[in-house]
């Protein structure tokens, strides 16, 4: 198989990773929110879930380093790809839908 085609499989995967991650990032912090307003529209004190409300900024925290991790990653997978000599800059179909195309493609750079 092309070494391009590998590359391009590979960057799939980790963008969708990546979007993943970012996701799961912003439901937990959208959990805390609701969290927050639940607790004062019943007026209950600050005691009221603050076990639940660490647990969860921990978990925030450890999706925050998830985070990070995969920007390693990222950069670790395009110094690889420069390593096997692929110089194509791969388009994820995602950058082609919010352009309002449906198509992947791959391109020269450099």
């Amino acid at each position: 198989m092309e070494k391009a085609f590998v590359a391009q499989r590979v960057a799939t995967k980790l963008f969708a990773t990546e979007d993943s991650v970012d996701a799961a990032l912003a439901q937990a912090t959208e959990l805390m929110s609701d969290m927050l307003q639940a607790r004062k529209d019943l007026g209950a004190s600050m005691v009221f879930g603050d076990e639940a409300a660490s647990k969860l900024i921990e978990a925030i925290k450890a999706l925050g380093e998830a985070r990070t991790a995969m920007v390693g990653v990222h950069n670790e997978l395009n110094e690889a790809k420069l390593r096997l000599g692929v110089r194509t800059k791969m388009d994820t179909p995602m950058k082609f839908l919010m352009r309002g195309e449906s198509r992947t493609e791959m391109r020269e750079v450099g």
